[in-house]
C-alpha cells in the first residue's frame, strides 16, 4: 500500500472515529398513544400554585418546584410535551460533550484568548465569581460546576441565546447532566445522568429537561422543576472591570474544538428560526432579546434594549415589578420587592413555548 493511500485511510479512519463520537447514541422516546396521566388516587394531575419566590437575602433564586403543565403517559412514560414535536438536533446523545471538570484561568490568563466584547454567563454566588464565555459554551453547553460549595448547572443554549444558570439538584439529591442531543422548540433537552450501574440495575431512568421551561417533560420526574440561579449576561470586559478577581472557564476541556470559530455563523441575526419553532409575530424581530419572566402561572417578556439604563417599574400579574439595568446591562428583577427569576433568551425561543405571553416594548 502506498504512503498516500495509507495517509487517506487513515484519515478517513479519523474522521469516521470522530463522527461516531460525535453522533453519540440515540436517546430512545416511547411511541403510541398519550393518555392523561393519573396519580394513584385516580386524580389526573393540574399542577400545583406556583410560589415563585425565596426570601430577599437568598442567593438562590427559585420558584415553585412542580410545573404546571398537564402531564400525559405513552407506553407508562410520562411526558409534559407532545413527543411528536421533539426532533433531533443532529449530534445524539453526548454527541455534545458537557463539561464535567471544568478547569479555570485567572482574569489575566483569560485576556490572551478572550476578546473584550466576548459575551458569556457571569456567575456570583457567595463572594466568589466566574465568567463562562459563549465562545465555549457554544460547544458544549452545558457545565456541571461547584461555585461557593453550590452545585450549579451551567447551560447555553446557541439556537435560542438562553443562558440560564439551575441549582444542580433534583429531590434533594446532586445531579450531573448532559446533552440528550433532542430538541424541543428549536431549544435544548438535558438529561440528568445516571450512573452505568443505576441504568443496568433499572434503579429509575434517565429524563429529559427543558433548558427553557427550566423543568423535567419526559421521563420519570416529569413535572420537577430546577431553581434557577441569579446569573448575568454580559461582556467580559464589563465583568472583568466588575469582578477583577474572577475565574474564567478555561478552554482547556479535553475536547478538541476550535474556540475561536463560532460553528453558528450569521443564524443569530437572521431571520430563521428552525427544529420545529415557527415564528409569525410582528411585534418584534424573532432574534431580538428579551428576558421572561413567570407570575403566577402568567407570563412577561421584557424587551431588553427597551429598558433604559436605571430603573424602570411595571405592573403585572397584579404586582409591582422594579426592572433594574446597569451600564453593562445586567439586569435585575423583582416583583412587591422579592427578587423575580428571569429567562434570557431570543424572543422567538419565549413565545414559542408560552404563545400567550405578554410583551414590554
Amino acid at each position: 500500500m502506498s504512503k498516500g493511500i495509507l495517509f487517506t485511510a487513515l484519515l478517513a479512519l479519523v474522521a469516521l472515529s470522530l463522527f461516531m463520537l460525535f453522533r453519540g447514541e440515540e436517546f430512545s422516546l416511547p411511541r403510541g398513544e398519550a393518555v392523561p396521566f393519573e396519580e394513584e388516587n385516580g386524580e389526573v394531575t393540574q399542577g400545583i400554585e406556583a410560589e415563585p419566590f425565596l426570601k430577599k437575602e437568598d442567593t438562590l433564586q427559585t420558584r415553585s418546584m412542580k410545573s404546571e403543565r398537564k402531564i400525559f403517559t405513552t407506553d407508562g412514560v410520562k411526558h409534559s410535551i407532545a413527543l411528536d414535536e421533539i426532533l433531533s438536533g443532529g449530534p445524539g446523545k453526548d454527541g455534545i460533550p458537557s463539561i464535567d471538570s471544568p478547569k479555570f484561568l485567572n482574569n489575566k490568563e483569560a485576556n490572551e484568548f478572550l476578546n473584550d466584547t466576548d459575551p458569556g454567563i457571569g456567575l456570583e454566588i457567595n463572594g466568589k465569581s466566574r465568567f463562562y464565555p459563549y465562545r465555549i459554551l457554544v460547544w458544549h453547553e452545558i457545565v456541571n460546576d461547584t461555585l461557593a460549595g453550590e452545585p450549579v448547572l451551567v447551560t447555553y443554549c446557541p439556537l435560542c441565546a438562553t443562558g440560564i444558570v439551575f441549582k444542580r439538584e433534583v429531590g434533594g439529591e446532586i445531579q450531573e447532566f448532559g446533552v440528550s442531543g433532542k430538541l424541543w422548540q428549536s431549544n435544548l433537552l438535558m438529561y440528568n445522568r445516571l450512573s452505568a450501574q443505576a441504568l443496568e440495575d433499572k434503579e429509575s431512568e434517565e429524563s429529559l429537561w427543558s433548558q427553557v421551561l427550566g423543568e423535567a417533560v419526559v421521563g420519570p420526574q416529569t413535572g420537577e422543576r430546577l431553581a434557577i440561579v441569579s446569573s448575568d449576561i454580559v461582556r467580559w470586559e464589563d465583568w472583568k472591570r466588575i469582578h477583577p478577581e474572577t475565574e474564567v472557564l478555561s478552554p482547556n476541556t479535553g475536547v478538541l474544538r476550535n474556540y475561536t470559530h463560532d460553528p453558528y455563523g450569521d443564524y443569530y441575526t437572521s431571520d430563521s428560526v428552525s427544529f420545529g419553532a415557527e415564528f409569525s409575530d410582528t411585534r418584534l424581530h424573532p432574534k431580538e432579546l428579551v428576558a421572561g419572566v413567570e407570575l403566577d402561572g402568567v407570563f412577561k417578556a421584557y424587551h431588553i434594549k427597551a429598558l433604559p439604563v436605571g430603573e424602570t417599574k411595571d405592573t403585572f400579574a397584579g404586582r409591582e415589578i422594579l426592572i433594574q439595568k446597569d451600564e453593562a446591562d445586567r439586569l435585575s428583577l423583582s416583583a412587591d420587592g422579592a427578587p423575580l427569576p428571569y429567562i434570557p433568551g431570543f424572543w422567538f425561543s419565549w413565545l414559542a413555548v408560552h404563545p400567550e405571553t405578554e410583551l414590554y416594548k
